[in-house]
């Protein structure tokens, strides 16, 4: 019986030194960081409160001096693996978007749904304004939920987003200082923001100017001294290498033809009132090409180039494909910048409802890539894309994921991944570069 009782012993003894070890070669092992995995794969789903009281206090546990030194490593890690970037792909990104957390309410997110200019049509279609946060105004669903623009958690997915997909430069939709759009807040203060996670990713920023109020030569002028002198210096800030060799700041100024050539050419032509050329402010300005007689308007206003923005193949003469390459031949004779625009598809009804005409499918991809070959083929200097994160119209190539509230289904990628579009992105923008680079020789 003694020798059962230490036979027994020893056994227990044993096994108790058994699972010490296991439990403490377990608590040793942390799993490995993945270079391609997203910071905000655990927002799909939104923790409790006392889930976020204990994320933080285990963040605020760390040793605060192990923190710098591990990001930068992750971070070198991570910049290996990503493409590089290419700076003659530009992708117009929205900062415009808000929620409680970090703006005190849903902004853009609760966009109205806006009613058809004829009356006895809009009478047939729902009003009002979305309900955030299930309710958006979009027919897609983002991935990092209706999220603020001004997170530096999804500056720095953005930024990650759009490395990944190689683009090198960010078109940011800008409003002069003490003022915005109709659906939002202002936006110029979240700039160095932007402009700071840009840098960090090695992306560079240009500005898009938007149609602001009372907008001529005059002001135009002095908004640009303003850009120039309060982001000029940054790492970030874009410069075109023109063909005389200089770098010069590029614009892209949305529905310039509201504005007549003759005002125009006050800012952009050497001998006008507000000229702006042969200045420190100098840069390269691309107008909005949407009638074909707005070519002649451009040329006649002093603009450096043009772009085509949306994303409808067939909507307007400067959105049509089949159009591109006899545009490229009107600016190369007369010296201009062409800058195709391209996207993923367009889809508006979640803000305008009645507007299902101009709906263009994504086919799985098979649109973009269409749109992306027509571009190609033009052999422009730049290509841009409409767009990042414009969720309202539905061209965004961010991350999206399937989503159903009550009775609403919003589209998604399926049968692809959320990062779908960026891979196609980072695709083309390799073969863009590799074609440029041909063009050359």
């Amino acid at each position: 019986m003694a020798r059962f009782r230490r036979k027994s012993c020893c056994a227990l003894i044993a096994l108790a030194l058994a699972v010490f070890i296991i439990t403490v070669i377990l608590k040793s092992l942390s799993p490995e960081d993945n270079n391609f995995g997203s910071q905000f794969a655990l927002r799909l789903i939104p923790p409790s409160r006392h889930m976020e009281q204990d994320n933080k206090a285990v963040v605020s546990a760390k040793p605060a001096q192990m923190i710098p030194a591990e990001k930068a490593d992750r971070m070198e890690n991570e910049m290996q693996g990503f493409p590089e970037p290419n700076y003659n792909v530009h992708a117009f990104y929205y900062v415009w978007y808000g929620n409680p957390q970090f703006n005190g309410k849903y902004v853009h997110w609760d966009h109205l749904l806006l009613p058809h200019w004829d009356p006895k049509v809009a009478s047939g279609y729902p009003s009002g304004r979305h309900q955030p946060p299930d309710d958006i105004g979009a027919n897609f669903y983002p991935a990092l939920g209706p999220y603020s623009s001004r997170d530096p958690m999804v500056l720095e997915e953005h930024m990650r987003q759009l490395r990944t997909a190689a683009v090198g430069v960010l078109a940011v939709s800008w409003y002069p200082r003490s003022m915005k759009d109709d659906n939002g807040e202002e936006i110029d203060n979240l700039l160095p923001l932007v402009l700071d996670a840009a840098d960090k990713y090695q992306l560079k920023v240009v500005f898009h100017i938007e149609p602001y109020k009372g907008r001529d030569d005059a002001n135009m002028r002095e908004n640009i001294k303003y850009i120039v002198e309060r982001y000029g210096n940054h790492p970030a800030f874009y410069r075109y290498k023109t063909s005389n060799g200089k770098f010069l700041p590029l614009y892209y100024v949305y529905d310039s033809y509201l504005q007549t050539p003759d005002v125009w050419a006050q800012l952009l032509k050497p001998n006008g009132l507000s000229t702006i050329r042969n200045t420190p402010y100098d840069g390269i300005f691309i107008a909005l090409l949407v009638e074909e007689r707005h070519k002649k308007d451009i040329q006649t206003a002093g603009f450096d180039g043009l772009y085509t923005y949306f994303a409808t193949n067939g909507f307007t003469y400067g959105s049509s494909h089949h159009n591109w390459r006899s545009i490229k031949t009107f600016c190369d004779y007369n010296d201009l910048v062409f800058v195709p625009s391209v996207g993923p598809g367009y889809i508006d009804t979640s803000i305008r409802p009645w507007n299902s005409q101009n709906t263009r499918n994504r086919i799985n991809g098979k649109y973009y890539e269409t749109s992306f070959n027509a571009a190609v083929e033009a052999r422009p200097q730049i290509i841009s894309i409409t767009s990042f994160n414009e969720w309202h119209e539905g061209t965004q190539i961010e991350e999206a994921i399937p989503k159903t509230w009550g009775k609403t289904v919003y589209l998604d990628y399926l049968p692809h991944k959320p990062t779908v579009y960026l891979e196609i992105t980072q695709k083309w923008a390799r073969k863009f570069s590799e074609e440029q680079k041909k063009w050359l020789e």
